[in-house]
């Protein structure tokens, strides 16, 4: 087997996610082709040497159906041979993305992959699903899923997580992210969004706020009342749900709110992968390895707490530890889900989300995987670090790891 190799990644700025954000006036099939062809011009990289185009979306309805990766290899201009594929793991799409390419490269089945994701929630039809069963009755009544925000709710209720904890652990994401903004430490691998005119659309972090102990106390929690009703189709609410698979917990404690959960984002991100024989061919100097890469599954009503397993299946298969890893990223889809993986893992904080998270910067579901990846790199580099992690809770109760070594 053969070792895959991150030649470089690029991203865009998160864009805020609702009608009205910078970027929700372009298809995200053009966001993706932005991203594609700055890769290209930045590696040095012949489009017609990519043998596939792996992508990451997790909505693929309306402008962002019918195949998404190969409709942005067209619109990017690249060769019409150069295939594409549309992967959906929900939140995890576009690490998935990341960790297929490495797979393909190490089985020897390909020599240069380009994954990436996307994802424009500005775009979303309205009126989309509240929950991740399809309408499936019958699975229903063996694993009655609902909703994540309620997930969120149901691991702090069960961990004794309180609203001052959770809210404290968003201020410290603010205060990170507003940190690292200012330091210019996302310059590395973000690039900036133009119009056909070349004018800059975004080259900046949308959704970061100044917010305050305060402020975030007087947010109303936003799945209490979604938690309680009883909806159409429907016998039960969902925290009854919850609490017949949890009968231990007399009532979901609802904590979550605007200010503690990852926020609505656009955005679009895209890696070059290639096996090191290929790098060397080009003269590419690649950033880092990819080590290793794992998915796992958890309990599907409390959903989002399979980060922890992952990334301990992950770095067993790197031979590592914990201890071996210098730098993580846990995605914040909510600030429940990084606490239960500090408390499962013994991490130390100070090594997790260290220039904040999707609870200050957004969460664009299928890209958030890949804009992940770039900002460990580019954190790795700017310390001088050298070993990485990048774990993600999805829906269904999954979750996707990715180890990675600075070459």
């Amino acid at each position: 087997m053969q070792s895959a190799v991150i030649v470089d990644v690029v991203r865009t700025p998160r864009g805020k996610g609702k009608p009205g954000g910078a970027l929700s006036g372009i298809h995200p099939q053009e966001l993706l082709a932005g991203v594609l062809g700055e890769l290209e011009k930045r590696t040095g990289l012949d489009p017609a040497d990519v043998e596939d185009v792996l992508t990451g979306c997790a909505n693929a309805v309306g402008d962002h159906a019918d195949c998404i990766a190969r409709l942005s290899v067209l619109a990017a201009g690249w060769p019409q041979h150069v295939p594409g594929l549309t992967m959906n793991r929900f939140c995890g799409s576009g690490q998935q993305a990341v960790n297929t390419a490495a797979m393909m490269i190490a089985a020897g089945q390909a020599e240069t992959v380009v994954a990436s994701g996307v994802e424009m929630m500005s775009r979303y039809p309205a009126g989309g699903a509240l929950t991740l069963d399809g309408g499936n009755e019958k699975l229903r009544s063996r694993h009655p899923l609902v909703p994540q925000g309620i997930s969120a709710d149901l691991i702090a209720s069960l961990d004794g997580l309180s609203r001052s904890d959770v809210d404290a652990y968003a201020l410290e994401s603010q205060r990170r992210a507003a940190a690292a903004i200012a330091d210019g430490r996302f310059g590395g691998s973000m690039a900036p969004v133009l119009a056909e005119d070349g004018s800059v659309v975004l080259g900046h972090e949308e959704l970061p706020r100044a917010t305050s102990a305060e402020r975030l106390a007087g947010l109303q929690p936003s799945f209490a009342r979604m938690g309680s009703a009883v909806l159409e189709g429907y016998d039960r609410s969902f925290d009854e749900m919850c609490r017949e698979v949890y009968p231990e917990l007399a009532v979901v404690d609802h904590v979550h709110h605007a200010g503690n959960s990852s926020g609505l984002a656009d955005g679009a991100a895209a890696v070059l992968l290639a096996s090191e024989e290929t790098a060397r061919e080009r003269g590419w100097r690649p950033r880092a390895r990819v080590l290793s890469t794992a998915s796992v599954g958890a309990e599907p009503v409390i959903m989002l707490t399979a980060p922890a397993p992952a990334t301990s299946r992950c770095l067993a298969r790197a031979g590592m530890t914990m201890a071996d890893i210098d730098l993580f990223e846990v995605n914040e889809a909510f600030a429940s889900v990084v606490l239960r993986f500090l408390r499962e893992t013994g991490v130390d904080a100070s090594k997790v989300n260290v220039n904040g998270g999707a609870i200050a910067l957004g969460h664009p579901i299928g890209a958030s995987g890949p804009i992940l990846l770039a900002t460990l790199l580019d954190e790795l580099e700017r310390r001088d670090l050298s070993t990485g992690v990048v774990t993600m809770c999805t829906g269904g109760g999954m979750a996707t790891a990715t180890v990675i070594e600075r070459v």
